[in-house]
């Protein structure tokens, strides 16, 4: 039996068929960029309400806001990586190179020495493009302000401008202390709240361009170290309890050379 198919009903197949293809091309979705998939690199000075998860990421999307609301971090300084850090996405020279950098720029930006930007309750992350933005070229670093160590389970808020935090004076609120029978198990604290240490000095156990000499070695010069340090910042007393924080060869690849000395102090 032979079928007829009418003008009408063609016109419709076609139809049919041009709204199912539109319909189709309709579902497939388009790529979004974000800021991190930028070739230019964020705006210095901005102000961000980051939480302690942002930090441990590669690129970071979070919108600036105004330095006059209620903001976890600060970005103070932008660049570009060197060529000499390699072309990979996750070349561990980039976060080499970072460190000296950001690190140094860090303590200026508060108006610390090396010695009271380690000492402090601030820190600072990096951040670089998304993968996408890598892609494309994108070289750019940003190094932000923190409201918290770096272990911090919760950020707190910085100044409105924390630049020049600690060029005039030492604000308790932000310097390190802590809580406990030594400074190994204490609680870390700000030094307005009650406490049984203070993180007084910090010492050279290395110069820049030595290798890691071992964990045995270092351990050692930071004691030998800040017992002189800490007897000194006491001035000498008959007799003074002191400890140390001192860092294995994952923080000196980065570019830390220094301990941290504490004093068993109240004050």
């Amino acid at each position: 039996m032979l079928g007829r198919v009418s003008l009408s009903a063609l016109g419709s197949a076609v139809l049919a068929v041009v709204l199912a293809a539109t319909t189709a091309a309709c579902d497939v979705p388009f790529a979004s960029t974000s800021a991190s998939d930028n070739l230019t690199p964020p705006k210095l000075g901005a102000c961000r309400d980051l939480v302690p998860g942002d930090l441990t990421k590669p690129s970071n999307d979070t919108a600036p806001i105004a330095c006059t609301t209620g903001h976890t971090a600060q970005t103070f300084a932008i660049g570009t990586l060197p060529a000499a850090t390699g072309k990979g996405y996750d070349d561990p020279r980039h976060g080499r190179f970072v460190y000296g950098t950001c690190q140094k720029a860090f303590a200026e930006f508060l108006g610390a020495d090396e010695s009271l930007a380690m000492r402090s309750r601030l820190s600072w992350a990096w951040f670089r493009p998304s993968e996408r933005g890598w892609d494309k070229g994108a070289r750019w670093y940003r190094c932000d302000l923190v409201g918290g160590p770096a272990d911090a389970t919760k950020l707190r808020h910085l100044p409105e401008d924390a630049q020049g935090l600690f060029s005039e004076s030492l604000p308790d609120a932000w310097l390190t202390c802590a809580r406990g029978p030594g400074v190994g198990k204490g609680t870390k604290v700000a030094c307005t709240e009650k406490h049984d240490w203070r993180a007084v000095t910090t010492v050279k156990v290395g110069q820049p361009d030595d290798p890691y000499p071992g964990d045995r070695l270092v351990q050692v010069r930071s004691r030998d170290y800040c017992q002189e340090s800490v007897g000194g910042w006491m001035h000498y007393p008959p007799d003074y309890d002191y400890g140390y924080t001192w860092f294995r060869e994952a923080q000196w690849a980065t570019g830390n050379r220094r301990s941290i000395c504490w004093a068993r102090t109240d004050r």
